[in-house]
């Protein structure tokens, strides 16, 4: 269980807060939406979830245990919107093994398959691959970790409508054995997957009302 408790983060340089006492709760495997537009705070919100940021104030609690940002760092696991633009490896072998060199072989062709790259040779390299899959190569790098928490940063942006698709149902089948967080400023494709949902506007967080299943299938 997820549970933050009157988060808050206001740096000095900012004339007010950009999030303010937020509140939330996510299951174990529970798939969470953030829906918000632009500048609402909800890429900070994940920094700070993936112990990338400090709040200002408030607690970040899993079950009980408050966790402090080097905790949330080993917790969860973030993929940012552009995650082309963090690749640091020359290959596909190179990226799965930063900071893990004892991976082997064996774990992560586990991983790619998991993610539908199961094809993927590990010679590829990250920045000649399609925009899908360089988002779900992303995924694996973080779930090759074994997080308790995925952090998706607008995980469908910039997708042609098929490798939205794609990318939905891969998301689908995560939630069965992870807790997934989503930020997004569009939530019409993603709503179906949800358990949960909140909206984010000039850093306030309130919930969100998730449509009956009658209506998601009309």
């Amino acid at each position: 269980m997820l549970n933050l408790c009157d988060l808050s983060y206001h740096p000095a340089s900012t004339p007010k807060p950009i999030l303010q006492s937020l509140n939330l709760q996510l299951g174990p495997q529970q798939l969470g939406l953030v829906i918000g537009p632009s500048g609402s705070g909800k890429t900070t919100l994940l920094e700070i979830l993936a112990g990338l940021a400090y709040p200002t104030a408030g607690e970040v609690r899993w079950r009980d245990q408050v966790l402090t940002p080097e905790a949330l760092q080993q917790l969860a696991g973030l993929v940012f919107q552009f995650p082309e633009r963090h690749f640091c490896g020359h290959n596909v072998l190179e990226e799965l093994r930063l900071g893990h060199p004892e991976l082997s072989k064996s774990h992560m062709v586990t991983t790619l398959e998991s993610v539908g790259l199961g094809h993927l040779a590990f010679t590829a390299e990250p920045h000649a691959l399609s925009g899908g899959q360089q988002r779900r190569l992303a995924l694996a790098v973080q779930l090759i970790r074994q997080p308790y928490l995925l952090l998706l940063d607008e995980p469908t942006a910039g997708l042609d409508w098929s490798m939205r698709r794609q990318l939905i149902t891969l998301l689908k089948n995560l939630k069965k054995d992870w807790s997934l967080l989503i930020v997004t400023h569009d939530a019409a494709e993603l709503i179906e997957l949800a358990d949960c949902a909140w909206k984010l506007d000039h850093g306030v967080l309130t919930p969100y009302a998730l449509p009956a299943a009658a209506e998601l299938t009309a």
